[in-house]
């Protein structure tokens, strides 16, 4: 959530952010409404701060007359204490509600693009930061796509999950299911390597949790949510694990904060048809493990490159060919300051396919978290956030399974032999 002294101090910023992020016309029209509703405020506040003022003085007046004997002459005098005290319960009031609109407002506004975020609408115009240099198309003739490899060798069945639950529900088998635990062992064993902390968070989040990190109220329908029992189901680990720290206030010194864990994923976002969702490709249930880091705000962007850096290394371990785009406004997410995809070329598919977005939320989500940090001055100031998927393994599995395959079978990467027990899936 943005702060209203940016949308004050900083209002052509402002504007050229949610001009770059596609915002709507309602949207731009916030921006004033909310400076209004803030002006407003501010007068209730000094209105009500004066009658306060001049309760006390009157309260001091009633108290010296009673004293000197006097009481008879503070009748009036309570009389007006008495109208004020019900002047302030109005005001006390009108501010509250003044204050909701605020926020009802403030909820609704995307966050500002960094200045390095290009402009445009779509995925085609997103910027390649960095690609790979191998060679893309040296598959043999007769290499199939990944459910296909997967009927041959009998690795996962989408079939049976639309049995079990629906559409985008893959149950995997065998080597199959082998293959899925060793790539979540292996990349866990690489963030908490690389000094992230493992937690095991809860699958199902309340409102708070998911208002808090942004996915409440803009993606309200693309979360499974339990009706019952007012739950959401998460689409991501970000959610819950940055959400430890709603209403805290950690030390400087503490900063950076890494976090890392594995969960199944869930999104209602996945289409059902057409090639671009066959297979893996696009699933309502996955599994990922994800990377969260609170940082101080003049160090974020350093920790930003550290995460690309360790995505990349993952990538690199496994052999898979990458790219690194960096979104453009349209493309982003609302709640991302500025996000990298990397994505993997499948080559039986010969088609990009997205693995993971690093962003950096600045702090939009702490302001919306109430999480700060105590600087070298005792202030509490807004940190920032961070997350990563590292890596999202639907995708990656159809990519291991493409790429890697051969007429003999699919070789599995070295750096999984050890969490497999195979080295070949035939």
């Amino acid at each position: 959530m943005l702060e209203i002294s940016t949308l004050r101090l900083e209002k052509e910023r402002v504007l050229t952010g949610l001009k770059k992020k596609n915002a709507s016309e309602a949207q731009f029209n916030m921006v004033d409404k909310i400076i209004e509703l803030d002006d407003l405020r501010k007068k209730l506040q000094t209105e009500n701060d004066n009658l306060l003022s001049e309760s006390n003085k009157i309260s001091k007046e009633i108290g010296d007359l009673f004293k000197s004997g006097k009481q008879a002459e503070a009748g009036e005098l309570k009389n007006r204490v008495a109208e004020i005290k019900e002047q302030t319960k109005a005001l006390d009031e009108q501010s509250k509600n003044v204050l909701t609109e605020i926020n009802d407002l403030l909820i609704q506004l995307p966050n500002l693009p960094h200045s390095s975020v290009p402009y445009g609408k779509h995925a085609e115009d997103n910027e390649v930061f960095k690609s790979w240099d191998g060679p893309l198309d040296d598959l043999f003739a007769e290499a199939i796509p990944h459910w296909e490899l997967a009927e041959k060798y009998k690795l996962f069945s989408l079939s049976d999950g639309v049995k079990l639950t629906g559409s985008g529900f893959p149950v995997y088998k065998g080597k199959g299911a082998k293959l899925q635990r060793a790539l979540i062992t292996y990349f866990l064993e690489k963030a908490t390597d690389a000094g992230y902390l493992e937690i095991m968070p809860p699958l199902m989040v309340n409102q708070d949790t998911a208002r808090a990190t942004g996915q409440l109220p803009d993606k309200e329908g693309q979360m499974y949510y339990v009706e019952r029992d007012d739950l959401y189901l998460i689409p991501t680990a970000e959610v819950p694990m940055t959400n430890l720290y709603r209403d805290t206030i950690v030390a400087e010194e503490d900063l950076p904060i890494k976090l890392t864990g594995y969960t199944p994923c869930f999104r209602r976002e996945a289409g059902s048809y057409g090639a671009d969702v066959k297979g893996l490709n696009r699933v309502h249930q996955f599994d990922k493990v994800e990377i969260v880091q609170i940082a101080h705000p003049s160090k974020s962007y350093n920790v930003l490159m550290q995460m690309l850096s360790h995505v990349e290394g993952l990538l690199q371990e496994l052999g898979l060919p990458y790219r690194i785009l960096r979104l453009c406004g349209g493309d982003m997410s609302f709640t991302s300051a500025l996000t990298f995809d990397f994505e993997v070329y499948s080559k039986a598919q010969k088609r990009w396919l997205e693995v993971s977005s690093v962003s950096n939320f600045e702090t939009f989500q702490s302001n919306r978290l109430m999480l700060r940090y105590k600087d070298g001055d005792g202030k509490n100031k807004l940190a920032h956030t961070l997350n990563g998927s590292a890596l999202a393994l639907a995708r990656i599995v159809a990519s291991i399974l493409e790429n890697f395959q051969t007429p003999e079978g699919v070789v599995v990467p070295d750096v999984l032999r050890k969490y497999t027990g195979f080295d070949i899936i035939n």
